[in-house]
């Protein structure tokens, strides 16, 4: 009887033990991690382009099951996934019958059909980001009413519904020249913004629901990419600097850490969690600021998503944005999100005049250079100033990587024969 009461005694002891440890236990130890490494589990990615090739790049380290859906036969995904299916990404079909095959949904780019993966939601699948914020996110227009509403600091702005609206305004001086003129909807790597200076300007813009956008004249370009998990757990990465291509509007070089004030480097960080906060995010999310020259900053648009200013995590950081991205929506423990080394990427793009099978001119040469590491996306055919791969420069000194950035840009050329 003595013994019975005894080993009682000692289930109760080490319950008690148990609850308590959960009490008193960080937050972000009390995940209930599932079994989505060589298993049955299914991960959908809708786009099989360059950031779900680098994406695969992680699941593959950690042997998970994926499945991808692009409308493109050759898509830089199609032969290192699990499962490709050829299908367009704005039919709700499509979407919906490749959701129904896996088990968690997940995006690489913003372009979808968001009916279908609302319905899919409400049947249980669980899709990161969630499509409520995408929705958001799609239109540069709600976009930017979410900043207003939300008292996130951002670029006065018109919102038309088509062209002649625009002009409208213009004849009646509600706007006036010169602006920057968005289009709502699918823009893309400089596609879909024109800075307007003149009534010539106008003649070259689609006839699209737009945003005219007031020209703010600023410093530079930031972005901070932030990371959320379902567990409430939130990090920011460094913010980065970003050069763009004046014709192209195209970033060039990304740099981290961005050479800014510290005190203004703690600001954009906040920023962009309020950002985050504000629209519940789960997921990866891109946050772009001016820096004006009175060091303002201002939010200019977000990316749902992996981000051509996070390349650089992949060689310079403890834990890249890919593999990031990965935890975020898995629910699994955040990775460190500090840089190891100094680090700048080159976007590798088609050279102007150049159309066809590609050719990456004197890429031998520049892989003698200590601290570069080329990436090439796999696409077969290049055109003017298509993304083809990026080159990350790590070195300890940041102008060190700078200079040896530009003698990389100025080597290696994306061309035909």
């Amino acid at each position: 009887m003595l013994q019975k009461e005894a080993l009682h005694f000692k289930s109760l002891i080490f319950n008690s033990i148990q609850n308590l440890s959960c009490l008193f236990l960080p937050k972000h130890n009390l995940f209930n991690v599932k079994n989505y490494f060589s298993s049955n589990f299914k991960l959908g990615i809708l786009g099989g382009g360059q950031l779900g090739r680098m994406l695969l790049t992680e699941t593959q380290k950690l042997d998970i099951y994926t499945a991808v859906l692009d409308n493109n036969k050759n898509a830089p995904c199609a032969a290192i996934c699990n499962t490709f299916v050829v299908g367009d990404l704005l039919d709700f079909e499509a979407v919906y019958n490749f959701g129904k095959t896996v088990d968690v949904l997940t995006i690489e780019i913003e372009n979808v059909n968001l009916d279908a993966l609302d319905k899919l939601e409400s049947e249980g699948l669980t899709i990161y980001p969630k499509p409520k914020d995408l929705r958001i996110i799609q239109s540069k227009a709600s976009q930017k009413n979410f900043y207003i509403e939300h008292q996130i600091p951002t670029a006065p702005f018109s919102h038309y519904g088509y062209l002649e609206e625009l002009i409208h305004s213009l004849e009646n001086n509600i706007i006036s020249f010169p602006f920057v003129w968005k289009a709502a909807r699918f823009g893309y790597d400089g596609n879909g913004v024109k800075i307007v200076r003149n009534s010539e300007d106008l003649q070259s813009l689609p006839n699209v629901e737009c945003i005219a956008e007031k020209l703010i004249p600023f410093k530079n370009e930031l972005a901070v990419i932030v990371a959320r998990n379902t567990n409430g757990q939130t990090k920011t990465y460094p913010v980065v600097e970003m050069e763009f291509h004046p014709e192209a509007n195209q970033v060039e070089y990304v740099i981290c850490p961005a050479r800014i004030d510290a005190k203004i480097a703690k600001q954009a960080r906040e920023l962009a969690l309020k950002v985050v906060n504000d629209l519940d995010f789960i997921g990866l999310l891109a946050v772009e600021m001016f820096l004006t020259e009175d060091d303002k900053i201002l939010v200019n648009e977000v990316a749902p998503r992996p981000h051509n200013s996070g390349h650089y995590s992949i060689e310079a950081s403890y834990t890249n944005q890919f593999e990031q991205h990965l935890r975020s929506i898995l629910n699994i423990p955040l990775g460190s999100t500090e840089s190891t080394v100094a680090g700048i990427m080159v976007n590798l793009v088609g050279e102007e005049g150049f159309s066809g099978d590609v050719i990456y001119e004197n890429i031998e040469e520049i892989l003698k250079i200590d601290g570069v590491t080329p990436h090439i996306y796999g696409k077969k055919e290049t055109r003017p100033f298509r993304k083809m791969g990026h080159v990350t420069i790590v070195n300890k000194d940041i102008e060190v990587a700078r200079i040896i950035a530009q003698k990389v840009k100025e080597t290696i050329r994306v061309i035909t024969a």
